[in-house]
C-alpha cells in the first residue's frame, strides 16, 4: 500500500514520562548522549508497536528524538539561531503565550542528516510504510517575519530560498537512501495566511500575503525537485499546536486554489476539527489526481469523537470532492513539543484507533 492511506496520522505522539524526564536530564547534563539515545530508542520501539496495534498502515517515530516538530531540523542546520516569533499562541479563553522562531545568523548549510537517521532506525523494526515529517521551508522565514535573518545576510529572498531548496533536496536524497518513501511537510505559514488578522500583521511587517503564498508554494516545489523515483510527498496544513493552543483561524479559501493546484504533492492532510478551519467548500479546488486526509479527530482534547459524527462529516466533505479521494486522521500531532497536548496516552490510543475504525467502516 502507498499513501494516501484511508487512516493516517500527522506524526508526533505523546512522549512517555521516562522520555520527558530524559529530555530534562540530558539538557541539564545529568545523562550522557548514549543514555539519552538508548531511552529514545526504547520509547520509539513502543511507539511503533502502538501504531501497528491500532491498525495503522503508516508509522513514524512519534518525533521522539525532537524537542519540537522543527527543533531538531533547525538545531542541525549550520547558520541558524533561535529568536522571538512575531506571533502568539492563544486559546479559547483569550490567553496568549509567546514562542520562538528560527533565524539565520550565517549562510545556511547542511552538514549532517536532519531526519534521515530517524528513518534508518525505523526501517529494520517495522514492515509498515514509514512517514517522515519535516517542517516546510516557510518555517524558516514566516515565524520571524522581516527578522528571519541577520540584517544584510540575505537581502535577496531568492538566494535564501535557493539555499533552503538545496538543503531539502540533499536531505530527501538521504531519506530515500535510508528507506523512507513518504515525506510530510508541516506547513503552518500557509494555514496562518488564511487568517485576516494574521494577514494584516504580515502587511504591517512589509510583506504581501498573496506574494508569500506564491513564494511558499514555490519553495515546496523546489524542495522536492529531482526527488528519487517512488517518493511520495504530502502537505499537512496546521493552524498551530502547542499544549492545546493555536495560532490562527480561517478557512482555506485564500490559499486553496493556488496551493492545491500548484503544489507538486500527492495529497494534503487538512485540519478540520473545529469551526476555525472553515467549511469543506475549498476541497473543490483539489485536482482529480490529488487526495485529502481530513483531520476530523482532535489531538488537543481528550473527548473521543463519535463514529456517526465522523462518518457524517466525511459525507459532508464528499459533496465537494469524490469520497474515494478522502481519508481521515487527527487534525495534528499529539505533541508538537515534548510537553504534549492535554490528553492521556490512553486518549491518544483511542483516537488513533477511532480513525482506523471509521476508515474501515466507510471504505472497507
Amino acid at each position: 500500500m502507498t499513501p494516501p492511506f484511508r487512516a493516517d496520522h500527522v506524526g508526533s505522539l505523546l512522549r512517555p514520562a521516562a522520555l520527558k524526564q530524559a529530555f530534562r536530564d540530558h539538557g541539564a547534563g545529568r545523562i550522557d548522549d548514549e543514555t539519552f539515545d538508548r531511552i529514545q530508542d526504547e520509547a520509539i520501539r513502543d511507539a511503533v508497536r502502538l501504531q501497528e496495534e491500532v491498525g495503522l498502515q503508516v508509522v513514524n517515530d512519534g518525533e521522539f528524538r525532537r524537542g519540537s516538530y522543527w527543533g531538531r531540523f533547525v538545531q542541525r542546520l549550520e547558520g541558524v539561531t533561535i529568536g522571538p516569533a512575531r506571533f502568539k499562541f492563544r486559546d479559547d479563553t483569550g490567553a496568549e503565550s509567546d514562542f520562538t522562531a528560527p533565524i539565520a545568523e550565517a549562510p545556511l548549510r547542511r552538514t549532517v542528516p536532519l531526519a534521515a537517521d530517524e528513518v534508518a532506525f525505523l526501517a529494520p523494526i517495522t514492515s509498515r510504510t514509514i512517514k517522515v515529517t519535516m517542517p516546510a521551508p516557510s518555517t524558516l522565514h514566516f515565524y520571524a517575519g522581516s527578522g528571519f535573518a541577520r540584517p544584510g545576510l540575505y537581502p535577496d529572498l531568492d538566494a535564501y530560498f535557493a539555499d533552503l531548496a538545496g538543503i531539502y533536496r540533499a536531505e530527501i536524497a538521504d531519506i530515500a537512501r535510508a528507506g523512507g518513501r513518504y515525506i510530510q511537510f508541516d506547513e503552518v505559514a500557509l494555514a496562518m495566511l488564511c487568517d485576516s488578522t494574521i494577514r494584516e500583521l504580515v502587511r504591517a511587517d512589509g510583506f504581501d500575503p498573496a506574494g508569500l503564498v506564491t513564494r511558499y508554494v514555490e519553495a515546496l516545489n523546489r524542495a522536492i525537485e529531482g526527488a528519487p523515483a517512488g517518493m511520495i510527498f504530502a502537505i499537512h496544513m496546521c493552524r498551530g499546536n502547542f499544549k492545546g493552543r493555536y495560532l490562527s483561524s480561517g478557512g482555506y479559501d485564500d490559499v486553496a486554489e493556488q496551493l492545491f493546484g500548484r503544489a507538486r504533492v500527492s495529497h494534503f492532510l487538512l485540519e478540520y476539527d473545529t469551526p476555525r478551519a472553515g467549511d469543506f467548500a475549498p476541497l473543490r479546488f483539489l485536482p482529480k489526481d490529488k487526495g485529502a486526509v481530513l483531520g476530523l479527530v482532535s489531538s488537543k482534547v481528550p473527548a473521543l469523537e463519535p463514529v456517526d459524527l465522523l462518518k457524517r462529516r466525511l459525507g459532508e466533505a464528499s459533496r465537494h470532492i469524490d469520497g474515494d479521494r478522502l481519508g481521515i486522521s487527527p487534525q495534528c500531532g499529539f505533541a508538537s513539543t515534548v510537553a504534549g497536548n492535554p490528553l492521556s496516552v490512553g486518549d491518544m490510543h483511542a483516537k488513533l484507533a477511532r480513525c482506523v475504525e471509521v476508515a474501515n467502516a466507510v471504505w472497507g
